[in-house]
């Protein structure tokens, strides 16, 4: 066996053909000239068979993965060749896409390992700059994704994430039956959802867009009722408790700065009890709670109501679901706390959404889960600078399109 094809066999190089191969730089690299192997003069567009026209003659470069500590470097001179369907045009380089300068396996490495561990490390094991495996992430994901188009959004969820920080913020739209990450834009105001709208949706896929799940932010609110004509807005359930939540706290923090010294035992150690669901409650929890009764009948009468809400996650028919609600409202105006009448303005400004659970329980459970996936990925680059940065990451990891995939499959491996 010549010392070219053992090359070629230790190497996985299917899909060209050694001609020559040095050492330089004191043994640390390893230059190979190449050449395709039975899929030369292929036109890049079409894949079809080209006669040369002019012979090879500027000598280009790719970096290849680095094998037991050596750079590989890989030399080819392209032709230029005539298509019959689009002229005259280089030939395609089949270990490598249009214009790159790295091989399509060392792409396909870096996409992989920066979906599971940080760039920095990544770099370590590819042995090369950590600037420079940014770079060749953010080329790769720019390449793949410019043609992509959103298909098959049926249900959307919308959501903000923070970065920079948390002094800066992006909206985050999701497909929750795929549960994964179509868009993402720079800021959470009504302008930004409306870019997703307008740029990124035709007529006929924001037409087709039936379940819609967000906050209770008026800027997605009204933005999905405005563009998506014929999509049922759910309210998420989570952000409805929470707010109750907070409703209640607020009266237990109100109690505790109007009570001293001995009256402020009665009330200690509540707060999460307040806010714990029953089903998590012991019967001594629950028992401690109703002595409120007597020391303090406010917040005895928040927690009540607060438990009374749960029962409207559990409806299967909207007219008694809305029934409940009303009688629900009528009891939290007349306890006459604050911050629950409060919660009741929000209520009724997002009843007909709050009550489209019952016909549908669609809730952005599968955005929060992404969203730990990517705070996951925050946490692990220790940050973000700049959305650029932070977009690519989001989409390598929890995008619509496997990225990875998208690279040729010849020389994907080593």
């Amino acid at each position: 066996m010549s010392n070219t094809r053992l090359l070629s066999k230790l190497l996985h190089l299917k899909e060209l053909k050694i001609k020559w191969f040095v050492f330089k730089n004191h043994g640390k690299e390893l230059h190979l000239g190449v050449k395709p192997y039975k899929n030369g003069c292929l036109c890049p567009e079409c894949g079809q068979r080209g006669w040369i026209v002019r012979p090879a003659t500027d000598e280009r470069t790719w970096t290849d993965i680095a094998v037991f500590g050596l750079q590989v470097i890989l030399h080819y001179a392209p032709k230029q060749i005539a298509c019959r369907t689009h002229g005259r045009i280089q030939e395609e380089i089949p270990w490598a896409a249009v214009q790159a300068r790295v091989s399509s396996r060392l792409e396909f490495r870096v996409c992989a390992l920066s979906q599971i561990m940080t760039q920095k490390a990544a770099s370590e094991i590819l042995k090369m700059p950590s600037s420079t495996v940014s770079d060749i992430l953010h080329r790769v994901i720019n390449r793949v994704r410019s043609g992509h188009k959103i298909r098959g959004l049926v249900t959307l969820g919308v959501d903000e994430i923070s970065y920079c920080k948390g002094r800066k913020y992006a909206t985050i739209v999701y497909d929750l039956d795929r549960s994964c990450v179509v868009w993402v834009g720079r800021g959470k105001g009504r302008a930004t959802i409306d870019e997703f709208f307008t740029k990124h949706l035709s007529e006929y896929q924001r037409k087709r867009i039936t379940w819609a799940s967000c906050d209770m932010s008026l800027a997605y609110t009204e933005a999905i009722k405005h563009h998506c004509p014929n999509a049922t807005l759910v309210i998420d359930r989570f952000h409805v408790v929470k707010a109750l939540n907070e409703a209640v706290d607020a009266v237990r923090k109100e109690e505790w700065r109007s009570l001293e010294g001995e009256e402020r035992k009665a009330i200690k150690g509540l707060r999460w009890l307040l806010g714990m669901h029953s089903r998590n409650r012991s019967k001594g929890q629950t028992r401690m709670l109703n002595k409120l009764r007597n020391s303090n009948r406010r917040i005895h009468r928040a927690w009540v109501l607060k438990d009374e809400f749960e029962h409207i996650w559990n409806y299967s028919y909207v007219g008694s679901a809305e029934n409940f609600l009303k009688l629900w409202m009528t009891s939290a105006l007349k306890s006459r706390i604050p911050s629950l009448r409060t919660f009741v303005k929000t209520l009724t400004l997002h009843r007909d959404n709050i009550l489209a659970f019952v016909k549908r329980p669609l809730t952005n459970a599968v955005g929060e889960g992404i969203n730990r996936i990517i705070k996951i990925v925050k946490n692990r680059a220790s940050g973000f600078r700049t959305l650029d940065s932070f977009t690519d990451l989001i989409f390598l990891t929890v995008g619509d399109l496997d990225i990875p995939a998208q690279i040729p499959s010849g020389l994907r491996t080593l």
